[in-house]
């Protein structure tokens, strides 16, 4: 299912159980369905609670345990593991609802719409989702130095300008070697984009490391810089390159403190 089908299978099921839902409830979902999106869609994950409550503002945690309770009664979210309190992590899966869902909202949400002009707003409201879904694909497509950052989605700003930051390295490190420059200067924007999102989100790489692996291949070190040159690369290799760089700052450092005990000693 896609998040467009979890989304429809909820307003569905609130249309028809306005007794039951209510606010909280809607938003701890569409939470879920976020995290689970930001992680690859995967089938089981983690749902901090305390990272949940403080997303969506809420102060209470028995209101949260109790939303996110009815919202696995009603069959929307499975729990896989529960936590034990309110400071751990439960590991929920999404439900998907095979089911065809009832009509009511359907026949509601066409009566309004054709009461005001319902034709042309629909009309209007598809073409408009074509042209974003075409823009995306185009994005993605295109060559990623040719794209201007005002092009690039607001959730995407982040990755963009880890990604920018290491192809221009990229770029540098070729040129300086007299080598082509072509291929990497063609790279779609997808292709640069989409390691460095999967690194972040789902590998477990935080900034702080891709910053030592920049460093790492801006240095003196010449290995690497002839095998990393695109960012899929560098997800392959960022667990060496990581330890490499650790290994030579910790090598520095005791060769300035073997220094200052001769310069003690004299």
């Amino acid at each position: 299912m896609s998040g467009y089908e979890f989304s429809r299978a909820w307003f569905d099921f609130s249309f028809n159980h306005p007794n039951k839902v209510k606010p909280v409830h809607t938003a701890i979902y569409f939470f879920a369905i976020e995290r689970c999106n930001r992680l690859g869609w995967k089938e089981n994950f983690g749902f901090p609670t305390d990272l949940a409550m403080e997303a969506l503002g809420i102060k209470n945690y028995k209101t949260y345990i109790c939303a996110l309770e009815d919202l696995v009664d009603w069959n929307f979210i499975q729990w896989i593991q529960k936590s034990k309190n309110q400071y751990t992590a439960n590991v929920i899966a999404l439900v998907k609802i095979t089911k065809a869902p009832p009509e009511a909202l359907d026949k509601a949400l066409h009566t309004t719409v054709s009461e005001q002009c319902s034709k042309q707003v629909r009309s209007i409201a598809s073409i408009d989702k074509q042209i974003n879904l075409l823009n995306y694909e185009t994005l993605n497509k295109k060559p990623f130095l040719k794209i201007d950052k005002s092009e690039i989605p607001k959730d995407q700003l982040g990755y963009y300008q880890w990604a920018l930051k290491f192809h221009q390295l990229f770029l540098k490190n070729l040129k300086n070697k007299g080598a082509p420059t072509k291929k990497v200067e063609m790279t779609s924007f997808k292709n640069c984009l989409d390691p460095i999102r999967l690194m972040l989100e789902k590998d477990g790489v935080s900034e702080d490391q891709l910053l030592l692996a920049y460093e790492l291949l801006n240095g003196s070190e010449e290995f690497w810089k002839g095998i990393i040159l695109s960012t899929h690369k560098l997800r392959e290799k960022i667990g060496q390159l990581i330890a490499q760089r650790k290994k030579s700052v910790k090598l520095k450092t005791m060769d300035l403190q073997v220094q200052h005990k001769i310069q003690s000693y004299d």
